[in-house]
């Protein structure tokens, strides 16, 4: 699915950028090599990140206690 339809930005390559950037939706976006147009996705990708993250954290966590 499109996140962004300016930058043509998929969930996946969102998901992705959000494991090897650091920052808010801009900075990832910039990881991408894009920049917010219209800025009406920058809610919906943040909380995408957020999640993203989230998830990654508690996977390393979960290795790190076994």
């Amino acid at each position: 699915m499109y996140i962004c339809i300016c930058n043509a930005i998929r969930e996946t390559d969102l998901r992705k950028a959000a494991l090897s950037c650091d920052g808010d939706a801009e900075a990832t976006y910039a990881c991408l090599g894009k920049r917010p147009n219209c800025g009406q996705c920058l809610d919906e990708a943040q909380e995408i990140i957020d999640a993203e993250r989230a998830a990654a954290a508690c996977d390393f966590l979960a290795v790190e206690a076994a």
